[in-house]
């Protein structure tokens, strides 16, 4: 019974020793640095790099536009506050009408010869939409 017991505990031994060795062998192949997960930390680590690059780029394009957006809304702002004071001493002008001077016509707008020559008729421009073909109203 020894001997049996002694051949078990052998062949136990022995078994164990090939787990171990086999297990030896896949963490070696896994610690590599070209092709086992050392690889695969140095390619996230680059790529983890580059991100980090892209995104200062990113920030500091966003931060150069956020700049240029503040410089034209005050321009835009300066501008609305100018057009507010035209608009506004536009309405402190006397009416030409209320004071019974009217401005005379230029010669281009003269009323052509056999028209009556009335003040109150002036020329009327009508813009039209050019009418459109079926096939390229279709497109």
């Amino acid at each position: 019974m020894d001997l049996i017991a002694d051949i078990l505990l052998t062949a136990g031994a022995f078994g164990a020793g090939i787990y171990c060795y086999v297990l030896a062998l896949r963490l070696k192949k896994f610690t590599t640095l070209e092709t086992g997960i050392g690889g695969a930390v140095a390619v996230l680590s680059a790529q983890v790099d580059d991100m980090t690059r892209a995104l200062e780029g990113a920030r500091s394009a966003a931060t150069g536009s956020v700049a240029s957006l503040d410089a034209l809304a005050l321009r835009a702002e300066t501008a609305a506050r100018r057009l507010e004071v035209l608009l506004a001493s536009l309405h402190d002008l006397p009416d030409p009408a209320a004071s019974g001077t009217v401005p005379e016509a230029s010669p281009s707008a003269e009323a052509p010869e056999g028209e009556d020559d009335d003040p109150e008729k002036r020329l009327r421009f009508v813009r039209r939409r050019p009418v459109r073909d079926y096939a390229e109203a279709a497109e």
